[in-house]
């Protein structure tokens, strides 16, 4: 996306909030700036044909590159946003919930020049933003090696960003962030997908990206999960748990929710 479209004068500049690190020929950057101002919003819903979510971080992002190869890969929120069912044909979470659709409705009035319906869950299977051509992601069987990520290993560099937030009309949250951890030999990011509407669905979709610095091996594994609001909220209450406490909280419901969808992907740059 072109980021001097949405720019907000009113804050800092980009190049005095990037953190950065480079590892063995990769260079990893991220960025924090505060929540998007009117006009910068204006600009995204004109570019995307849907209404943003309340809480956009358009500036934000985290991003990986290997500048030898000219691959990169970035995660950012109008590329997410850009993947959400513009037709209203994935508005499972509406038809179980005409009164949250209507409430939604209402809030969101008086704007113009939208395209109507859409998932306003906000759901993307996002993947990341890929740039480079020449080098791309192949089908593969075998998984992140999670053994070598449970080392004792130092922590180089840690970010954690948020892309955007919905609180659904107080019905629930939508919630897209990404989480990155750089370690000696190789690093880990997290980019996850939470949408919880309240009595009728959870559903958590996780992309994570995997770099063997030493190798160059790359693996992008993404993780689909979804479940019933009641069946979730009936093993939490038959763990003895704070059920409104743990609801809140994505890492106390991922391993409760079934797959629905699952893939990996892996590329060598070295």
């Amino acid at each position: 996306m072109d980021r001097q479209a949405v720019a907000n004068a009113d804050y800092p500049s980009a190049a005095g909030v990037d953190k950065t690190i480079t590892r063995n020929g990769f260079r990893i950057i991220t960025r924090k700036l505060p929540i998007l101002k009117a006009e910068p919003i204006e600009q995204m819903t004109s570019k995307l044909s849907i209404t943003p979510p309340e809480m956009i971080f358009g500036d934000n992002m985290a991003l990986i590159e290997h500048p030898e190869s000219g691959w990169k890969i970035e995660f950012n929120a109008f590329d997410a946003l850009d993947l959400v069912d513009k037709t209203g044909s994935s508005m499972l979470q509406v038809a179980h919930s005409k009164e949250w659709q209507s409430t939604r409705e209402k809030k969101h009035e008086g704007i113009t020049e939208v395209v109507k319906p859409f998932d306003w869950s906000y759901s993307t299977e996002y993947k990341g933003t890929l740039h480079g051509h020449g080098t791309s992601f192949e089908p593969s069987t075998d998984p992140i090696p999670l053994e070598l990520l449970k080392r004792h290993d130092p922590i180089l560099f840690f970010d954690e960003l948020t892309l955007y937030e919905d609180e659904m009309a107080d019905n629930g949250i939508t919630l897209l962030s990404c989480k990155i951890r750089v370690m000696p030999a190789r690093l880990l990011l997290l980019c996850r997908f939470f949408m919880r509407l309240d009595g009728v669905m959870i559903r958590i979709r996780d992309t994570r990206i995997y770099v063997e610095f030493a190798t160059g091996e790359v693996i992008r594994e993404y993780l689909a999960k979804e479940e019933r609001y009641e069946s979730v909220r009936q093993k939490l209450a038959m763990k003895g748990q704070d059920v409104p406490a743990q609801l809140r909280d994505p890492n106390n419901l991922v391993d409760l929710l079934p797959v629905v969808d699952k893939t990996v992907e892996r590329l060598q740059l070295k």
